[in-house]
């Protein structure tokens, strides 16, 4: 059965939180609907949609005017097994000490290395995007330095594979949190497909407002591997939650917008200490000053 995607772009969070709403009314109504910002500085909002029929297109149109969005987009999407293709396009990624693959490669694993199995249906934060990637590479070189400390918070975690290098090599407390529900479901799955069930603590929280991470700070080393406006929202909570020379390794971030985030999180009172670019993305590593 094919899949119908309806995709429109509106000058501002509100507006395109409230047409998601309107759009899960429609009649037939969508499999799925979400919205985020397009991090290029210029404050967007992307809205899409995911159909099994043909969507109305005067219902589409008249909600686009409702809610001064552009005209939607809509295509078509061919009858695929998108878990298989993903397979088959995610080669694994070696980032360091640590190889990322799927379990239709466990027999490409090299030997010394820590692998980490993130199933391809489980694909955000794999290691594959340049991200986490970055933060992947981060921390290789700071355990290299011998510096560490915990306990480690891994920030809006995803599948929760920063927080698994890191159980690995430090006996920490290490908590893995997220917004959103589904994502510390799959980051628990995949703790328990590498048999480190119990070695990180999976939460569903916003930013740094949770007790346990309240309890656990101050902490010696955060990934924030998020987006450009939200990490400087929490750079003032997340330096307060750092030890005196604790380590917070930033990500998510477009190359030209990694000027203005390290300037705030400097601002706070953190030393950028490493810097490195990944096709179009930025991995940043800051010390909190004493």
């Amino acid at each position: 059965m094919p899949t119908f995607t309806a995709l429109t772009t509106l000058p501002s969070q509100a507006s395109a939180e409230a047409l998601a709403e309107a759009l899960e009314r429609m009649d037939p109504e969508p499999t799925g609907v979400g919205t985020f910002e397009i991090e290029d500085g210029s404050g967007t909002w992307e809205v899409g949609a995911y159909f099994q029929a043909a969507p109305d297109a005067a219902g589409l149109a008249l909600l686009s005017a409702m809610y001064g969005a552009k005209s939607f987009v809509v295509s078509e999407l061919p009858d695929e097994d998108w878990v298989a293709k993903v397979r088959r396009e995610l080669t694994p990624v070696e980032a360091g000490r640590f190889f990322v693959y799927g379990s239709h490669d466990a027999d490409k694993v090299p030997d010394n290395v820590v692998p980490l199995l993130i199933e391809a249906s489980m694909a955000f934060g794999t290691g594959h995007h340049g991200t986490t990637q970055g933060c992947l590479l981060a921390l290789d070189h700071l355990l290299a330095t011998g510096r560490l400390d915990g306990p480690v918070l891994d920030l809006g975690c995803g599948t929760a594979v920063l927080a698994m290098a890191a159980a690995h090599f430090m006996e920490a407390d290490i908590l893995a949190s997220d917004i959103d529900a589904v994502a510390v479901d799959v980051a628990r799955a995949n703790l328990a497909a590498n048999g480190m069930g119990g070695k990180v603590d999976c939460l569903e929280a916003a930013g740094l407002d949770h007790p346990k991470i309240k309890a656990k700070a101050p902490f010696g080393l955060i990934f924030a591997n998020i987006l450009k406006a939200p990490l400087i929202a929490l750079a003032p909570g997340i330096t307060q939650s750092l030890k005196p020379h604790g380590f917070v390794v930033l990500s998510g971030i477009l190359n030209e917008q990694a000027d203005d985030v390290v300037r705030v999180y400097c601002q706070e009172g953190n030393t950028l200490t490493q810097r490195q670019e990944i096709g179009e993305w930025t991995t940043t590593i800051l010390q909190r000053n004493a």
